[in-house]
């Protein structure tokens, strides 16, 4: 991994890390912790790899030679991990994502790489959703799109209200799938969210 990252040399952000082991009142020089501040600059360059990636490059490359396909196409429970911006606490979750195709597909390992640089990002759960229904629809060009998210919030399970049994569902529909109450419900059928 590079020594500066964004502006920022490694030194400095392993030392801010060495600070915040001090701050919550260990010693950043006893054997355990020795190499944490470079463990954890290196975590964060994984779990906020996000930022140095365009989504809507994943859907650029697309097929057209589907056989006239034009119904509903749905990838769902797509794991993903982000973290809050609030809190910078871990969120985990699944994302489901739904597209009418116009003239073009893309292969659905795209969709799923769409969801994960979103969420290699600081994020809220809503923006989080928005931006991938966005991306798609921006993109590709669909009758519609619908996006479902069901996850936990480490922000609320581990700290504040220690709620650890609550996920939070937020969805965005965009084109028809907003707009067509029955298009919207078989995507909400295929992805059998009232059931879990």
């Amino acid at each position: 991994m590079s020594d500066d990252r964004n502006g920022v040399p490694r030194a400095t952000a392993e030392a801010a890390i060495r600070t915040l082991l001090r701050w919550a009142g260990d010693d950043p020089e006893r054997e355990g912790l020795l190499d944490t501040p470079r463990r954890v600059v290196a975590a964060y360059g994984d779990w906020f790899s996000g930022y140095g990636v365009d989504p809507s490059d994943y859907l650029r490359r697309t097929f057209e030679e589907v056989a006239g396909y034009d119904e509903m196409i749905v990838l769902r429970d797509i794991e993903f991990e982000s973290h809050c911006e609030h809190h910078m606490a871990p969120i985990i979750g699944r994302a489901h994502v739904g597209y009418l195709p116009t003239n073009k597909v893309v292969g659905i390992s795209k969709l799923a790489r769409v969801v994960e640089t979103f969420a290699r990002r600081f994020q809220v759960q809503e923006k989080l959703t928005a931006e991938i229904a966005g991306c798609i629809e921006e993109v590709l060009k669909p009758r519609g799109v619908g996006v479902v998210i069901d996850a936990r919030h480490q922000c609320m399970t581990t700290r504040g209200i220690h709620k650890t049994r609550v996920s939070m569902i937020t969805s965005k529909m965009l084109g028809c799938f907003r707009e067509d109450a029955r298009t919207r419900n078989e995507f909400l059928k295929f992805i059998n969210i009232a059931a879990r």
